[in-house]
């Protein structure tokens, strides 16, 4: 019950200000912060909530609103690099960073989470 958003073109820096906020919290107050955090990161973020939860929901037949956020990672991903002129023919080089967020929504304990395939056959007869 994860999703990953690759290549992501927002500084690691900046994006974990806002994953910190909603780590360990449930899937609707995660969202709820979410909504109203003025960052740019969050809508980012919000997104990748949504995606996981969709994904729980469709892959392990799981209720999003029981879920809670078990792990947000903000990782580095690759710098494009330019470059600015500067005085005197000097060039000033400036990265453009970009990010891979990882998240992975959990059921608390006690709680199931569906996802028992039944393959034929398995089910007893009665007569």
């Amino acid at each position: 019950m994860r999703a990953v958003a690759k290549y992501v073109r927002i500084s690691p820096r900046k994006a974990r200000l806002v994953a910190d906020q909603i780590r360990g919290k449930s899937y609707p107050e995660a969202t709820s912060i979410l909504r109203f955090t003025n960052k740019r990161a969050a809508r980012i973020l919000g997104d990748v909530l949504k995606s996981a939860a969709a994904n729980a929901e469709n892959n392990h037949d799981a209720d999003p609103e029981l879920l809670f956020v078990e792990e947000v990672r903000v990782d580095e991903g690759p710098t494009i690099k330019r470059y600015r002129p500067r005085a005197l023919g000097r060039a000033t080089m400036i990265r453009k960073r970009t990010s891979h967020i990882t998240l992975r929504l959990g059921a608390p304990e006690g709680v199931p989470v569906g996802g028992a395939v039944d393959t034929p056959g398995d089910e007893e007869e009665e007569e």
